[in-house]
């Protein structure tokens, strides 16, 4: 069975999802790291980032989610 146009945007915006929420934890290791070091300036910049990548997810969630809504049935 060969995947729909539909599918294949699903799946490319998955992927996205998938790798900033992959940014996200690696920096979240590295924030948690920094604070075992008691450098916390730099902790903090990089839980920030860990935010952002999140976000940055969540927004390609929400799109993923919005599309399949106009398509459902309820």
């Amino acid at each position: 069975m060969k995947a729909s146009r539909a599918h294949l945007t699903a799946a490319t915006r998955l992927d996205s999802i998938a790798r900033e929420l992959e940014s996200a934890a690696l920096h979240a290791r590295t924030a948690a790291g920094h604070f075992r070091q008691g450098n916390v300036p730099r902790a903090a910049a990089h839980a920030f980032a860990a935010i952002g990548h999140s976000a940055g997810a969540g927004r390609v969630i929400e799109d993923v989610a919005r599309s399949h809504a106009k398509r459902a049935r309820p």
